[in-house]
């Protein structure tokens, strides 16, 4: 995780305020009202005990005692208008960001993300982002109102002495700025430890979820659940510390304040013995300043938990700061599919060289099969025509044009690309099929699912088409997830078909109808056959080698 200071955090988290600043500022000046009020109820009680009393007051005792009924009414409602306000700016943002992760996400992948932990991604996804309500809804308001309040107070307290507004205003300040500054900084990286233990934990039960099979085969299930339980145990002890922290904070927060009370008090007491003020300058500043510390207590208590937000935050940022490596491309003029090349290939990745000078011609109206061990580099050959990475030296062409210049939509469309293993959506077959193209019809489905020979396997089915399929597909077999993969490349009808190892998992049989469909389809497209077997590599019109990198 890139390290960030708090404030760079927040300050970046702030900005994504902005359209939204309207409601923020509706819901700072709501809050203000609101505390106003609730202070001011027992000041204004204090004014009909002085006009009882017989004292100077500004108001009578009746006037007072409705001001005091007014308030509580208009406390309740300024509150509740607070809080809407808040969360509605809360959701709002979560939602907003929710979709900036995504997007960015999507520019990140697939290179930025192979080999990525998804236990992580989908903790940030869901907790951390969550955890975002925490600011949104209860640090920014608080804190503009907690520093409108100190000011307000401090003036008003002030206006009876000004050593009774120093007092007032020393306690604000070390309640809500230097506590919590404080407590924080004391809190170290607990925050940052807390959430990346928690994505941890996420990986590691995602991971045994889906390896469940085989831990029940090979008796290692007692060994994963005690792991699972030490790494419980371990995130409910951070926990525990966290919690235990933000207590004494709480406690040491409320001594202080009965202490500057007290601080307030003698002070009022002594000007009075001396005569620098009247019994009013006792009562009501020190009523006002004991009902005043609900804002800047609610920054104290953010103290303690605001690392643990900030940590989520920054892992959020991560992925929002992330460069992609590579960028879409749009606004170029748009291609149209006439062959492609590779010319002078090479490619590394983690210092590692993958290709090496390869070259490969790919016309029209041609199969043109790879061939080549595991790990030779023919699979990243694919991934880069399909520009997921850059080539690190020599050209890939799309149509005489270098592919760094088409038009990201235009080259998806000009190819389609069929993995060794197909991900399968939790959803029925033919929407797992449509997605290649979402306004192809029924009938349409059917033909690339007939060229991919799993029609009939999909019609014995209880519901056809409309059969669910399970979580990751887990629910169908391999060759089955294979030949569904191979109808969205057939519904999509692209004129360059990349097919990675695309019968590996199919017997002799289904083989034989696909590669039939496939020398049937090359009229009008380029398809390109990637495979070990040598029973593939015969409906190819040339067949290129790759072996460590280069090919021959």
């Amino acid at each position: 995780m890139k390290k960030r200071s708090g404030w760079k955090i927040m300050m970046s988290l702030i900005v994504l305020v902005k359209p939204l600043l309207g409601f923020m500022v509706l819901a700072v000046a709501m809050g203000v009202a609101g505390f106003l009020c609730a202070i001011f109820i027992p000041v204004f009680g204090g004014y009909a005990m002085l006009d009882v009393l017989k004292l100077p007051v500004p108001v009578s005792a009746g006037t007072a005692l409705a001001c005091v009924l007014v308030f509580a009414l208009l406390r309740g409602f300024l509150r509740y208008a607070e809080q809407a306000c808040n969360h509605f700016i809360a959701f709002k943002l979560l939602a907003l960001i929710r979709d900036q992760v995504f997007r960015a996400l999507r520019r990140l992948c697939p290179a930025k993300l192979e080999g990525r932990d998804r236990g992580n991604l989908i903790s940030v996804i869901t907790c951390d982002i969550e955890l975002l309500e925490v600011f949104y809804a209860h640090t920014i308001s608080p804190a503009l109102i907690a520093a409108l309040m100190t000011v307000i107070m401090t003036i008003y307290i002030g206006s009876y002495h000004w050593i009774l507004g120093a007092i007032a205003l020393a306690a604000y300040l070390v309640i809500g700025l230097i506590v919590p500054v404080a407590v924080s900084k004391k809190s170290g990286n607990s925050g940052e430890i807390f959430r990346g233990r928690s994505g941890e934990l996420s990986s590691f039960v995602l991971d045994s979820l889906r390896g469940l099979k085989e831990s029940i085969q090979y008796h290692t299930g007692e060994e994963r659940l005690r792991e699972l339980n030490g790494r419980t145990d371990g995130l409910s002890a951070e926990e525990e510390k966290m919690k235990l922290r933000a207590g004494w904070n709480m406690a040491f927060v409320n001594t202080l304040i009965y202490l500057f009370d007290f601080a307030a008090l003698a002070a009022a007491l002594a000007l009075y013995a001396r005569g620098e003020t009247g019994f009013d300058a006792v009562l009501i500043p020190l009523i006002a300043m004991m009902s005043s510390f609900g804002p800047v207590v609610a920054l104290a208590n953010l103290g303690s938990t605001l690392q643990n937000t900030l940590a989520a935050g920054s892992r959020v940022l991560d992925i929002l700061e992330e460069t992609p490596e590579v960028e879409e491309i749009s606004g170029r003029e748009a291609t149209s599919f006439a062959g492609a090349q590779a010319l002078h290939v090479g490619f590394s990745y983690g210092g590692e060289t993958i290709l090496s000078d390869v070259s490969v011609d790919l016309p029209q109206n041609r199969v043109v099969g790879i061939t080549g061990r595991s790990g030779s580099g023919k699979s990243t050959l694919l991934k880069l025509l399909m520009r997921f990475w850059e080539t690190k030296q020599g050209d890939i062409r799309i149509s005489g044009r270098n592919i760094n210049t088409v038009n990201t939509a235009d080259l998806r469309n000009i190819e389609s690309y069929v993995t060794q293993e197909t991900h399968l959506f939790h959803d029925s077959i033919a929407n797992n099929v449509r997605i290649a193209r979402t306004d192809a019809s029924l009938e349409e489905i059917v033909e690339a699912c007939k060229k991919a020979s799993v029609h009939e396997f999909i019609e014995s089915l209880p519901r056809g088409y409309d059969t669910p399929v399970g979580e990751l597909g887990d629910t169908l077999s391999g060759g089955e997830r294979q030949r569904i993969g191979l109808a969205r490349a057939f519904l999509h009808d692209a004129p360059m078909l990349l097919l990675d190892e695309p019968t590996s998992n199919l017997d002799s049989l289904n083989e034989a109808v696909i590669l039939k469909s496939l020398h049937e389809e090359r009229e009008g497209r380029t398809v390109v056959l990637v495979s070990h077997r040598k029973s593939t590599m015969r409906i190819a019109d040339q067949v290129y080698s790759v072996e460590h990198g280069r090919m021959s």
